[in-house]
């Protein structure tokens, strides 16, 4: 039910609303035949502050509220002149071992999500959240949820600040929107154009977001200390175009002992990916303006990470370039040779991630590390494998695979293991000119998985993992707490297993 509002008091009307606040509340599916609602406890508690009158009118609108699907009541109180109730499924959903993720965790993203786009389209420029029965939860749905990148329009969305309704769970809540403000960050990154977005301009982005944490240390690595390096796979890629390669290295020493082996994070970041004189159909081309989500996304963790104070270390390794056609660029059939002495057949130069990961897979053995994780939206073979599911986890390593799948079971952002057969190997190591090729001897065949025995040509450590998040690089509508663009995936899951890292109480064996 609306208010009718005279004309004459319009004005004192959104003066009013903009004084307010919206406020949100979930409501379970109905499990006994009357249909009555089942409110949380934060809708119960509203529903006695209004005298029965919201459950009352939920009683009068139909059928009980399927899971995201949403009720907008207007005048109910005083402080908060809309409140929208939206469905949560069932009450005790949990772990869906179907689905692979916690199906409860799932349905409270996605409800306060579409609650507070709704508090937004009514121009209500705050609104309180039902914590729902899992304050975490509910906080990265309302944060993502209204996250859009919109810097160079002029026409804006409103601004509306979500807080939590009540004060039991704000430990939880703030922890929630860390967490999304991570992915956020990463989402940001990715969707920005290229021209913004560059090489030197990605590393001063991440350096200003940790300037104010006095435990991290950030190296912005230019292009004479790459060579110094003898990075010759990165080179060849950035060498095809007119802004210059920046190798970015950060420090987060969270640890008890900053001598603990640290957790290193490896990120292919190519600012933008013309696929270079192998180069790529101009349809969608657009798009590889986030072929650095892999950088994006562990770079965020680790802001993440400095945020939540995890108490283990890290160190970030990022090449950034982008990849060009030029006079100067790679040529197909063109041999260079990686930071370990292996020289690379350069069969297709749209195969450049791979060509980036090889050398900073080599620079991150020196630091000792307990795990090496790379992420990169690698392949589009990855995308027609899982679409956007799912990322791929390549890993010599069940120790490790089993932290990142049990973290992402508590995300929703999912992994799914793929294999590492020597199968693989064999396609990429017998080449004619070189050790060995940046693509399979039978090309399309299975790319996702030999571009993944590639880089095994390149790691030693006994606990690695390789994440190809090409499919997961964008969304449409498949994960409804998020909007259309570039997805920030898998910050969180990322995040989530540092964390559980951190906790782990014995060393990786």
């Amino acid at each position: 039910m609306d208010y009718t509002i005279n004309n004459g008091y319009s004005g004192l009307y959104h003066l009013w609303v903009w004084l307010c606040k919206g406020l949100v509340l979930g409501v379970y599916s109905s499990e006994k035949d009357d249909g009555a609602a089942q409110f949380t406890s934060a809708g119960d508690a509203f529903d006695k502050l209004v005298s029965g009158k919201l459950r009352a009118l939920l009683s009068l609108c139909g059928p009980p509220l399927k899971k995201g699907k949403t009720r907008v009541f207007h005048g109910l109180h005083q402080d908060f002149p809309s409140v929208v109730v939206v469905g949560l499924g069932k009450k005790n959903a949990g772990i869906n071992e179907q689905e692979n993720w916690n199906e409860g965790k799932e349905n409270i993203r996605t409800a306060v999500a579409v609650g507070c786009r709704q508090i937004q389209d009514l121009e209500i420029p705050c609104v309180e959240v039902d914590p729902c029965g899992d304050a975490q939860a509910a906080a990265e749905g309302a944060v993502l949820g209204l996250h859009e990148y919109n810097e160079l329009k002029k026409k804006k969305k409103p601004v509306v600040t979500p807080q939590l309704h009540g004060s039991a769970e704000s430990e939880a809540w703030q922890k929630g929107v860390i967490y999304a403000e991570g992915q956020n960050l990463a989402r940001y990154l990715m969707e920005a154009p290229a021209n913004y977005i560059t090489p030197i301009k990605f590393a001063e982005h991440i350096e200003q977001k940790l300037r104010s944490f006095s435990n991290v240390k950030v190296h912005i690595r230019p292009e004479s200390w790459i060579t110094t390096q003898e990075m010759g796979a990165f080179l060849s890629v950035a060498k095809g175009s007119a802004e210059p390669p920046i190798f970015l290295e950060i420090h987060y020493l969270g640890g008890a002992n900053t001598d603990d082996s640290p957790l290193v994070f490896v990120g292919k970041g190519v600012t933008f990916d013309s696929g270079g004189i192998s180069l790529k159909p101009s349809s969608g081309m657009d798009a590889m303006r986030a072929d650095m989500g892999g950088a994006a996304t562990v770079c965020s963790a680790i802001v993440t990470a400095a945020a939540l104070k995890l108490p283990l270390n890290i160190i970030g390794l990022a090449p950034l370039c982008e990849n060009m056609p030029s006079g100067k660029a790679t040529k197909p059939g063109d041999v260079v040779r990686a930071k370990n002495g292996k020289t690379i057949q350069v069969d297709n130069t749209d195969a450049e991630g791979r060509l980036l990961l090889a050398d900073a897979l080599c620079y991150a053995h020196n630091f000792n590390a307990r795990a090496i994780v790379n992420a990169a939206t690698l392949t589009g073979a990855m995308d027609v494998a899982l679409g956007s599911a799912a990322a791929g986890v390549f890993t010599n390593s069940s120790w490790l695979w089993t932290h990142l799948y049990e973290a992402s079971i508590l995300t929703g952002d999912r992994v799914w293991r793929m294999p590492l057969f020597e199968h693989y190997t064999k396609q990429v190591t017998d080449c004619p000119l070189a050790d060995v090729s940046n693509i399979g001897k039978y090309s399309r065949a299975g790319g996702a998985c030999t571009a993944a025995a590639f880089l095994k040509e390149f790691v030693t450590a006994s606990h690695w993992a390789h994440l190809d998040i090409a499919g997961v690089m964008s969304n449409k509508d498949e994960v409804p707490y998020l909007r259309k663009g570039m997805a920030g995936r898998p910050t969180r899951t990322l995040v989530e297993f540092a964390a559980r890292l951190s906790q782990d109480s014995h060393n990786a064996k």
